[in-house]
């Protein structure tokens, strides 16, 4: 009995360490550009224009490529605490405690270390950075789960009604997170298992549809309607645009707000091992183990149809990144927490995952990767800026709009030479391959790293 107290109190101390670490990087660490900044930016116009309808990626320039959902949360975190970068990332750190501790409530696997599903999720590198980055992911992957987590319940008839609309109000939170593609990420899987184990007529006449649509529908149609009559134009781009040209057409142009990320196909499994590490050693194993066994068994296959179903979608897209990840997470960490039963060498890839987070912590702590942080932010070399007004020459980052509160205005060549004619002091970010477009007379550098430099201006008094 001392001994299993123990145990329980060793793996629970050691998961909130790990709770620590990350909530320590969130404090730490600046926003950074250009994802999670141009997110971050989003939130901070939000609370600052009081627009709380249509997202804006620049004061009176609507940001139409994700719902608003994530945005929200972000803002209200800024409207109550404040504008630092940890309470910017605070609804995201909140959602993902959650579900690592939530997910071995209505999901346990048996005859393992308590706590340990929930290391095991939050050791996960993917479901580890989510835990502190500013991005739509993570509420779309909280949809997800409930969606997931519902249909189980639903279907083995414990508390139909209440698993029953769960589901949908899961559905509704996806739309409002990330769009239809939560209704794409969760019905074939569910589908494909409903048909190999033969409950597709069953299910279909169980479910409350009616009642469950009208959830949906009260939880999504406002906003969408509130978003196009206040910004028209926004379903076309984001129903047909985001959700289909993206994905499937190469050579789409109609992105406004970056360019398509051009990826070799299949690039998406080499993703989910990458961010699964070590823990895919043990999963693979399993898997070889157990091949029958996954098809044959209702609860197995159902987290197989979960983990691959996504993998399976974005193998034929050339325009993805590892955040999508995210969403097989879940199922993942289960098989990674059955197959540790049986895993011979359990305790070097227990090490290693729990190692890699408190090396990380070290070497924050020791000043490793400094310079890879100041490159990836201009948090740095706007707090160099010893003189307002302040500029970007040409192009400026998101991460310079939310350091400066939106104060922080592009201009072009001639625009420089009026300003610096008006004698009057200013403070300028410049890419250094852009340096030789300008004349530098009279301006002096307080701050700079790889990829930029900050010039300031000291005009007659």
């Amino acid at each position: 009995m001392l001994r299993s107290q123990n145990k329980l109190w060793n793996y629970r101390t050691l998961f909130w360490f790990l709770v620590f670490i990350r909530a320590f990087f969130n404090a730490s660490l600046p926003l950074m550009d250009q994802t999670e900044a141009r997110y971050a930016e989003i939130a901070r116009l939000m609370v600052d224009t009081q627009n709380w309808i249509v997202p804006q990626i620049d004061y009176n320039i609507p940001f139409w490529a994700k719902p608003p959902l994530s945005t929200w949360a972000a803002a209200i975190s800024i409207f109550l605490f404040g504008f630092h970068s940890f309470f910017v990332r605070l609804p995201y750190f909140v959602v993902n405690i959650a579900l690592a501790l939530g997910i071995p409530k209505v999901f346990p696997v048996q005859k393992v270390p308590p706590y340990l599903l929930s290391i095991i999720l939050f050791t996960l590198p993917e479901f580890y950075l989510h835990s502190g980055v500013v991005s739509t992911d993570v509420f779309l992957n909280l949809s997800i789960v409930l969606v997931m987590v519902s249909f189980w319940k639903f279907q083995k008839k414990e508390n139909k009604i209440f698993w029953g609309h769960l589901m949908f109000f899961g559905l509704g939170l996806g739309l409002l997170s990330k769009g239809p593609i939560t209704l794409i990420l969760t019905f074939p899987p569910l589908f494909i298992w409903a048909i190999v184990h033969k409950k597709f007529e069953h299910l279909l006449k169980i479910t409350p549809w009616i009642s469950g649509i009208l959830i949906i529908l009260a939880v999504t149609l406002p906003w969408y309607i509130l978003a196009e009559k206040k910004s028209p134009g926004f379903l076309n781009y984001f129903i047909v645009g985001e959700h289909f040209s993206r994905f499937f057409d190469s050579s789409w142009t109609g992105d406004r707000y970056g360019f398509p990320k051009q990826q070799p196909f299949g690039i998406i499994w080499a993703f989910l091992f990458g961010v699964t590490l070590p823990w895919a050693v043990i999963v693979f194993r399993y898997f070889k183990k157990n091949t029958r066994l996954l098809v044959s068994d209702k609860w197995y296959f159902f987290l197989l149809c979960w983990l691959l179903w996504t993998p399976i979608l974005f193998t034929f897209s050339k325009s993805l990144i590892h955040p999508y990840t995210l969403p097989v997470m879940v199922p993942f960490a289960i098989f990674a927490a059955e197959g540790w039963k049986s895993f011979a060498s359990k305790k070097t890839i227990f090490s290693i995952a729990v190692a890699i987070p408190f090396l990380l912590f070290g070497l924050y702590i020791c000043g490793f990767g400094k310079k890879i942080i100041e490159n990836s932010t201009d948090k740095y070399l706007v707090e160099a800026a010893i003189n307002y007004p302040i500029y970007a020459y040409k192009k400026k980052s998101y991460s310079s709009q939310y350091y400066t509160n939106g104060k922080i205005k592009t201009i072009d060549s001639l625009g420089y030479l009026k300003l610096k004619n008006k004698k009057e002091s200013f403070s300028i970010i410049v890419e250094k391959k852009s340096i030789a477009q300008i004349d530098t007379t009279g301006l002096f550098s307080m701050k700079q790293n790889k990829k930029k430099i900050i010039l300031n201006f000291q005009g007659k008094k």
